[in-house]
This record gives structure tokens, sequence and C-alpha cells, in this order.
């Protein structure tokens, strides 16, 4: 799962960025959203988060943007910030199914599985073909089954059966490196996109 500061994160984070371009609704928003997303690449999140406040100010209703503000949030290691932000989308516009993906990564970062898992599943209700929410959820299980199997061991009256079924959760992370560390996998622009 993706921590929030982690390189994963970040990648993550600007393919977030480059799809709203895309999904931009005019030239005039896609400008915004190019300079946005420009500021951030350049490694001024400061003034990308001051210049997404400005546009927000203008039209606060906007998805895209608000969404944008929400990464840039946790680009800079503000995950409260985001996942409010991403909470008042959900709240806003309970359709969209990206913003509870996000929620998934910063709940998951914070060692909040169930709530990720729940925020997981929103968005797999909303979009049953979102294949990153379908990876994230596999990476929150993996990690779940990790932690009961770990529960399991410490009880002196544990079952033979518990330690390989462990070493191979264990296994499982140490394979992919998402579970274990708590990284979510980074999605691709289109994956991440607002759709309208």
């Amino acid at each position: 799962m993706t921590h929030a500061a982690s390189p994963v994160a970040h990648s993550l984070l600007r393919a977030a960025l480059a799809c709203l371009l895309v999904a931009g609704a005019g030239t005039a928003l896609a400008d915004d959203y190019a300079d946005v997303n420009a500021l951030l690449r350049a490694g001024k999140a400061a003034e990308a988060l001051d210049k997404a406040d400005r546009y927000i100010a203008g039209n606060p209703r906007d998805p895209q943007m608000r969404f944008l503000r929400g990464v840039i949030l946790s680009e800079q290691g503000k995950p409260q910030d985001a996942a409010d932000t991403f909470v008042k989308l959900t709240q806003d516009y309970p359709e969209l199914p990206e913003p509870y993906n996000n929620l998934a990564v910063i709940y998951a970062a914070q060692g909040q599985l169930d709530k990720a898992r729940d925020a997981l599943d929103n968005a797999l209700r909303l979009n049953p073909n979102y294949a990153v929410a379908h990876e994230n959820l596999g990476d929150v299980y993996v990690r779940l089954a990790a932690r009961q199997y770990n529960r399991a061991q410490s009880f002196a009256s544990t079952s033979s059966s518990v330690a390989p079924k462990l070493a191979l959760v264990r296994q499982l992370v140490d394979s992919t490196g998402n579970a274990a560390n708590g990284k979510l996998p980074a999605a691709t622009p289109e994956q991440r996109r607002i759709a309208r």
C-alpha cells in the first residue's frame, strides 16, 4: 500500500495529476490543471497548492481540482488534510470511486486496514472494473491475513497450522513488496482519472 510520502506514492500521485489534465472540461481548465501539475512536477508543491486553492475559491464545486488538491496534500506528507479533502469529495460526489481509493491509501498507510477495506469496497461498488482498487483491496486482505495469523500465533494453544500459513503470507508480501510495507501499487493515468 502506498505511503503518502514514499517514492511509489510520488509516482502514483504524479500519474493522477497527469490524468487530471486529460479529464479537463476545457482549454482554460486544462491550462489551470497543467499549471498546477507543472508546479508539482517542478517540486513546488506549496505553489501548486496555492494555485489550486485560488482556482477552487472561484470554482468550489470542481471535483477535478479538489481531487488534485488532495493529491498535492498527500504529496506534501499531509495525510490528514488529504483525507479531509477526499472525505469531502465523497460527500459531495458520492458517485466518484477515485476519492475512496485515495482514502484507502491513506488509511492503509496509517494501519487502519478495516477503514481501507471499507473505502475500497465503496470504490468497487461504484466502479466494479476499477483495477487499481481491486489490487489495493487484495493488498489490504493480505495485510489483514498477516495480522490475524500473527495474532493466532501469539496464543500458546495455537495449532501447528498457523506457522506455515503465516510463512506463506509473508512470502507473498515479500515477493510483491506491497502489502508488507504499506504500499499501494502505482496506477496508470487512465486508472486514476475522475470520470465525468
